[in-house]
């Protein structure tokens, strides 16, 4: 009988250490939950609202999130604290459209929109959703424009 109390003690303690290393996984993958209007970005520490143009990106390593109101402060977040690992980085962005969490490196932009810190890139999971006598750019673009503006 203690044999018995034994393994089902070794069984528990398993179960319980692959429920939590399976739940801390996937919150290393998944988009963080965002807390409208109490969440602050972590460049500019403004509250995020703009449930159309919000960034989040995850540490490629440790699965840690930041949040961002406006693509502009991720990308100048990136360069002024010398991020080593922003090529690896995980950055996902809201459809302008829909709000849909869509990865920010493959998204496509348009350029003239009202933005919470009007650097004005809005992303589309599609190129589709832009009116056709907008400009549409890529993450490189962006990223090269917004480094420019420097706000």
């Amino acid at each position: 009988m203690k044999y018995f109390h034994s393994i089902s003690f070794v069984f528990s303690l398993l179960f319980i250490n692959l429920f939590f290393n399976g739940c801390e996984e996937k919150s290393k993958t998944d988009v963080a939950k965002v807390h409208w209007d109490r969440d602050m970005c972590v460049r500019c520490v403004m509250v995020v609202s703009d449930r159309k143009n919000t960034a989040q990106v995850r540490h490629p390593d440790t699965g840690r999130k930041y949040m961002f109101d406006d693509i502009g402060c991720t990308i100048l977040w990136f360069k002024e604290e010398s991020i080593e690992w922003k090529d690896r980085a995980v950055i996902w962005i809201t459809d302008v459209n829909t709000g849909e969490w869509i990865n920010a490196r493959t998204a496509f932009y348009d350029t003239e929109n009202i933005t919470p810190m009007a650097y004005g890139f809005s992303a589309h999971k599609t190129k589709d959703t832009i009116k056709p006598d907008q400009e549409i750019v890529d993450f490189k673009e962006v990223t090269r424009r917004v480094i420019k503006i420097g706000k």
